[in-house]
Order: C-alpha cells, then sequence, then structure tokens
C-alpha cells in the first residue's frame, strides 16, 4: 500500500535541520539571555535585508502584528476596518479586538480581495484597508494603493502567507503602512512554535511598535503607555535565522512543484487552477484548486492517501458568533461561491516529482479522465 502523502512535512524538515537547530537552541541556552536578545535582533535585521525596508519588529505571533498595527494608525472602538471574508479568522479578529468592526469585501477569481468591491464599501468610519495575500499570492495592489489615496485610508497587508511573494517585483508588506507576517510553523519561514513580525518604513510607527510589545517600556522602571506581551523569544529568533538562510530555495522549490501541477492538471474541464500574470510573483504557501464535486474528490483522494486540505472551509461573515457585527447583511457571491469548491493540494518543499504525478493521476482518473 503506498505511504500517505502529507499536506505538509514538518518531520522531514526537522530530520533534515536537526544538527543545526539543536546547535542554534544550545547558543540561546549558553547566552541565556531568552527574551528580545541578540537573535531577535539579528532577525529583525535580516527581514529588513531581505524586504529592503527600514524596520522589522519581531513579535510572539501574526496575530499580534495585525492587532499593534491597527492599534499604531489608532483603530478604535466603533471604527471599520476593510477585509476579505475568506481568511484565516485572526484577519477578522484582530479587528474585533480592539472593538472596531470588520467589513468584508468580495474576492477576484485569484482568491484575493476585490478592489471595486473595497470602495463600494468606505464609509466616513472607514479606518483601514486590510488586503490579505491569501496563498501567497500578491493582491492588486495597483488598485488598492489607488482607492487609498483617494479616500486617504491607510493600509494594513496581512501578508501571514506571504513572506517572499511579489507585485511588480516588490514585496508584499511594504506597499502599505505596515505589512504584518506570521512565522507560524506551516509558513514557508517558519519557527518552532508561534512567532510573528511587523514591518514599516515609518520611524514613528517603529519606535511606539517596540514600545508597544513590551507592555510600553521604554526601560525596567520607566513606563509610556499600557502596551502588550507580544515578544519574539530568542529560541524561535534563532530558528528563523536559520531558516531564512535557505527561504529562497523553499520558495523556488514550491514554485517549481506548482509548475509541474499545472502541467500534469492542465485540461479538466472539472478544476480550476491558479495563474499568475506577469507582475505576480507567487511564493506557494498553499496550492488551491477549484473543484466540481470538491467534497467527493477530497474523500477519493484521502482513500488514495493523499492529504489535502480547505483553506477555508468557513466564511467569517458568516459565523454565528459575529451577527453582533451586522455581518448577516453580506451577500458576497464570489466567495460564497468559491469555498463550496476550493482544496488545497499538497505543495510543500519535500515532495517528490513522482509523489504530484500521482496526486495529479488520481485527480483524472476521479474525473473519469486519461
Amino acid at each position: 500500500m503506498r505511504n500517505k502523502i502529507p499536506y505538509v512535512n514538518l518531520k522531514k524538515q526537522s530530520k533534515e535541520e536537526n544538527n543545526q537547530i539543536i546547535k542554534a537552541l544550545k547558543k540561546v541556552l549558553s547566552d541565556s539571555n531568552f527574551i528580545l536578545g541578540s537573535e531577535t535582533q539579528k532577525f529583525e535585521k535580516n527581514i529588513c535585508k531581505y524586504l529592503n525596508i527600514k524596520y522589522c519588529i519581531a513579535l510572539n505571533s501574526g496575530t499580534d502584528a495585525l492587532t499593534l498595527a491597527l492599534s499604531l494608525i489608532g483603530v478604535k472602538r466603533g471604527d471599520e476596518v476593510i477585509t476579505p471574508s475568506n481568511s484565516f479568522i485572526a484577519s477578522a479578529a484582530s479587528i474585533a479586538h480592539l472593538g472596531a468592526i470588520p467589513v468584508f469585501a468580495d474576492a477576484l477569481e485569484d482568491y484575493n480581495i476585490d478592489p471595486k468591491d473595497i470602495e463600494k464599501k468606505i464609509t466616513n468610519k472607514t479606518k483601514a484597508i486590510m488586503p490579505v495575500h491569501l496563498t501567497g499570492k500578491s493582491c492588486n495592489m495597483d488598485d488598492i494603493i489607488k482607492i487609498s489615496k483617494k479616500f486617504n485610508i491607510p493600509i494594513i497587508e496581512d501578508s501571514a502567507q506571504a513572506i517572499g511573494t511579489k507585485f511588480k517585483n516588490k514585496y508584499v508588506g511594504t506597499f502599505g503602512e505596515l505589512g504584518c507576517f506570521s512565522a507560524h510553523p506551516l509558513k514557508n519561514l517558519n519557527a518552532i512554535g508561534d512567532a510573528g513580525y511587523l514591518v514599516t518604513n515609518s520611524k514613528k510607527y517603529y519606535q511606539k511598535a517596540i514600545l508597544l510589545r513590551n507592555h510600553g517600556m521604554k526601560d525596567r522602571n520607566t513606563i509610556k503607555f499600557f502596551g502588550h506581551v507580544s515578544r519574539m523569544d530568542n529560541f524561535q529568533a534563532s530558528i528563523l535565522n536559520l531558516r531564512i538562510k535557505s527561504l529562497n530555495k523553499v520558495v523556488k522549490k514550491r514554485r517549481e512543484n506548482a509548475t509541474l501541477y499545472k502541467k500534469l492538471l492542465k485540461g479538466i474541464s472539472q478544476v480550476k487552477l491558479p495563474k499568475d500574470g506577469k507582475e505576480y510573483y507567487s511564493t506557494y504557501h498553499t496550492f488551491l484548486i477549484q473543484a466540481k464535486n470538491r467534497n467527493k474528490l477530497k474523500k477519493f483522494l484521502e482513500k488514495k492517501n493523499i492529504s489535502t486540505g480547505i483553506h477555508y472551509p468557513y466564511l467569517i461573515h458568516k459565523l454565528k458568533f459575529i451577527k453582533k457585527h451586522n455581518s448577516s447583511k453580506y451577500r458576497l457571491p464570489n466567495v460564497e461561491k468559491m469555498v463550496k469548491e476550493i482544496l488545497t493540494l499538497p505543495i510543500n518543499q519535500y515532495m517528490r516529482v513522482k509523489e504530484i504525478e500521482y496526486i495529479s493521476k488520481m485527480i483524472r482518473v476521479f474525473y473519469k479522465l486519461k
């Protein structure tokens, strides 16, 4: 019986890097500087260099990066922030935790937020636009920036899934006032626990953010304001400093896997494949297809020892517990159709060509194609 093809392969990553990881962690133990130490500072410099941006603030999660970013631009109770409904729950949760109201816009065919619908949703309460670069593909930042300038509304980029992703040869996360990233173990640049980071070219936001992440403390005895506990620890930073060295290699392999999938799945009328225009450089955090009879296909692949996912099986505006935000009034026809068809295929950098060939073959078998 064929071994199960895993959706992710963190075990292989850990095994491959075992000696380097142990060495990095031992150094942190030896230094005994666990919070906001030299490894964290090194990681912040590495991200600034990689993204060609002035400032990076290392944090304990991508969710906290979003929450701090919203706080930095002054989002308060009763304000509105426009974001997609077909995202991970953290996008809207970070808005709601500040007492603000998430306002949901529909998506384009590539599953990213529709700029035209953003403009339709703007009111005098709109405090920010939060596009989410889903699946490792950039949103259309040209159109979103035009809207931002037209209405004088700042952009906070949720780039949790998109480290290394580019639009017109510029890294996502560097277009808006603030860019937010996750380094969760499932991300392309991943820690071995929760971690995240915030980037900006604004010195003002940077100076406030480094206080905000650490109880609002300027030093041990000087408190400037109430802050958060949102610091990246040196253990996670040391792992990220190790793994950022191979990030481009990881992205290259995932892009090669995507190219192979597209070649092998081409011509299946029941399957819609992701597309990349000339302006887009995708990093394929996920490889998301839209498939007819999605649920049956997923079960069929599971029987063939192929792990798949659905990102995401819910729409945030449909969740019962946020009806107090009047989200039930929304009708988002594109995402409401796509959520019934989306399926995520394995694309991690450890996949072999034979595995992608097998998955593609089984999909063709399901649809009774040669």
